[in-house]
């Protein structure tokens, strides 16, 4: 038996003198080497042994803490009903379901005829997952006459997908298959056919494709081909299911033509030509062409258009500031618009031929998460929603039109128990240092004693707002004395449109400024201390996190960064990086813009590490991710190890067969929750309490 003995020292990653120069400016890189050459393989022994080094380094810091991890996941785990039941929905002849049983890590899908019969299994994750370290189901679509399913997955975090047809009669698959789909999986041609986008070399979706069934794949043609390197092309099909929406879009500008389902093979109409920061999505009821577009305000409005004249758009519902149009569903009697005032989400039926009839869904709290969710039928009379809120577990509801009526269908089961009125939610502003009032979302065990540890949570870009919705593993945080806080930053689009362009581009700095005073504010009103927060962000959160403790590392008693996006600089002047060009107009083109140049270079994490005291890290990475790649946390915490003054604790795990949301598996992924809430207690003084 062979003993391993435990790392005395962190990994310290050899210098390898490296620099690249634009605008005249030299930039040191002595981590560069981390980045394997033959990207996206990683062969590299060096890169490889120096990973692994920081996986036994981590290992061994944690391990000590492993009954707290144990504990930790054990709770995480007893709030989950292992064998669980999603709602039945009625699609067609059939009602669709989904069901985890006891133990499993994944969903079998299930339906049965409307008009009675036996449960059909149509899909079995767990077999298809057996024997795989990762697996992920992407695109899923069952034919228009039920018998044939479209499905595709990937067993390494690559995020590329392998697409095969399965028969439901007999339960065959076809020959059918397509490697490296990065897609939705739309039937067409009267389910003769599939419409599908391929991954290029650079992780880019720049095409529209058409698969007959049953032919070679050199046969497929390709409907679409986008020449713009930022853009990226889906496919999608409208509400009635007459038509393809085949939509290509950078992060501020779209544009979509439409194919009629039938004959994919038909010349595209284009709705309207691209115009620069101008987004447009479409969909149809008959001619009449439904257009979500902020070419008139910042928030959107909802247009029309006959579609043989697809460009002439007459506004049905004008864009304001204090409504942020976000989306919209056609049904055969009437559509839904779905938005949110002031920070909180909207939903309301509209009627065709009574523009002025608007009936808003109620709710019962004020402060909560609700959407659509699955409502596959055109012609339906009651609306399947979920609303959760930061204390109430998520629920799911029919919302019958006529009646106006919201039927609760089912309720989040936590097994090992959870009693709301022990818990208190509140939404408060807090000023950030430009005046800006950044709204704030907090939940914790009522009686909580003031000024004890509280976690923040942030993410601020993309527009992706966060939402105060519900969470079972936050429970074991807050059941031990935190408060939580979610900080709705700019950067997203909490408040509109206005607000996501406040936290992008020259603006990016709003972000991190609007985190750091949050969390100030939070200390001045005595719901902490400094030195008692914990925070963390993921991706792009994860380049939040790297800002902060450069600029304000006194203030955080444990941070943890998910594959955190901190290389900024050299990522955005690498055009044959997957995301790059697609990126500019999110951060701005360093390779074209000295003034783009030199605002990332003064925020980017791993340029401005320097030497002076840094909070408690974790950090995590994917070997596969193809996102955020696994060498710019490898080169991050490399430079950190160099140049902190401190002896805090500083980890770095990297999955090795995984890309950017960790371990696949619904309990695989709580025990990596577990870890970091263990690092949390533990760099907070509180794991033995």
């Amino acid at each position: 038996m062979t003993v391993t003995t435990p790392p005395i020292a962190p990994p310290a990653a050899r210098k390898k003198p490296h620099s690249f120069t634009h605008h005249g400016i030299t930039i040191a890189d002595d981590y560069a080497w981390l980045r394997d050459p033959l990207y996206p393989e990683v062969t590299d022994k060096a890169v490889l042994a120096h990973l692994n080094a920081e996986n036994t380094w981590f290992e061994a810091r944690m391990k000590p803490h492993q009954p707290l991890i144990d504990d930790l996941f054990t709770e995480m785990r007893g709030r989950i009903k292992e064998a669980d039941t999603s709602v039945p929905q009625k699609d067609g002849d059939w009602l669709y379901w989904i069901e985890f049983e006891e133990g499993a890590e994944y969903k079998k899908w299930w339906r049965k005829p409307v008009t009675g019969g036996p449960d059909e299994l149509i899909l079995d994750e767990v077999a298809l997952a057996e024997g795989l370290e990762y697996f992920r189901l992407g695109a899923m679509s069952v034919s228009k006459s039920g018998k044939l399913l479209a499905y595709a997955i990937d067993d390494n975090g690559s995020e590329r997908f392998t697409a095969r047809i399965k028969d439901l009669a007999s339960g065959a698959l076809l020959g059918d298959e397509i490697p490296g789909t990065l897609s939705a999986l739309v039937w067409c041609a009267d389910d003769k056919a599939l419409v599908y986008s391929l991954a290029n070399e650079q992780w880019r979706t720049d095409n529209a494709r058409l698969h007959w069934l049953g032919q070679p794949l050199e046969s497929d043609l390709e409907l679409y081909h986008e020449h713009d390197e930022g853009f990226r092309v889906g496919s999608g099909i409208s509400a009635n299911e007459q038509w393809l929406v085949i939509s290509a879009s950078d992060h501020e500008t779209g544009e979509v033509r439409l194919v009629p389902a039938a004959d994919p093979l038909a010349t595209p109409i284009l709705v309207k030509p691209r115009q620069k920061g101008v987004e447009y999505d479409v969909d149809l009821n008959g001619d009449r062409l439904f257009i979500h577009a902020n070419d008139t305000h910042e928030n959107f409005r909802l247009a029309t258009a006959d579609l043989a004249d697809p460009g002439i758009w007459t506004t049905l519902i004008e864009g304001t500031d204090a409504f942020y149009l976000t989306g919209f569903e056609l049904f055969k009697d009437f559509y839904v618009v779905e938005g949110r005032r002031a920070g909180l989400d909207q939903i309301e039926i509209r009627y065709y031929d009574e523009p002025a009839r608007i009936e808003p869904i109620a709710f019962p709290e004020s402060s909560y998460d609700a959407e659509l969710g699955d409502n596959p039928e055109w012609d339906t009379k009651a609306l399947r929603l979920g609303y959760e809120s930061m204390v109430s577990p998520a629920s799911t509801y029919d919302y019958h039109i006529a009646e106006r009526r919201l039927e609760v269908l089912k309720v989040q089961e936590i097994p090992s128990g959870y009693e709301p009125a022990l818990y208190t939610t509140e939404r408060l502003e807090i000023a950030a240092r430009d005046g800006t009032m950044i709204p704030v979302s907090i939940v914790a065990r009522k009686g909580r004693v003031s000024g004890g540890p509280l976690h923040l949570y942030g993410y601020g870009a993309y527009g992706i707002a966060i939402a105060p919705g519900f969470s079972t593993t936050r429970l074991s945080l807050v059941d031990r004395g935190f408060a939580y806080a979610i900080a709705h930053i700019r950067g997203g689009d909490d408040l509109g449109r206005a607000w996501y362009k406040a936290g992008k581009l020259e603006a990016r700095t709003n972000t991190f400024n609007d985190f750091v005073d949050v969390a100030k504010g939070l200390v001045d009103a005595g719901y902490t201390s400094a030195g008692q927060i914990s925070i963390s962000g993921g991706s792009a959160g994860g380049e939040l996190m790297g800002a902060v403790v450069n600029s304000n590392p006194e203030l955080w008693g444990a941070v943890v960064a998910h594959v955190p996006f901190v290389d900024v600089l050299a990522t955005m002047l690498d055009e044959t990086l997957p995301l790059t060009p697609g990126e500019w107009p999110e951060w701005g083109n360093p390779i074209e813009d000295k003034a783009a140049f030199d605002l990332i270079r003064s925020y980017s994490p791993y340029d401005q590490v320097s030497a002076h005291d840094y909070p408690p890290i974790m950090v995590t990475a994917g070997l596969n991710d193809p996102r955020v790649t696994y060498w710019e946390p490898a080169k991050w915490v490399a430079k950190l190890r160099e140049l902190k003054t401190d002896s805090n604790e500083l980890i770095l795990k990297t999955n090795m067969g995984a890309g950017h949301g960790g371990k696949s598996g619904r309990f695989e992924s709580l025990k990596e929750t577990a870890e970091e809430f263990a690092f949390i207690l533990w760099q907070l003084g509180l794991a033995e309490k």
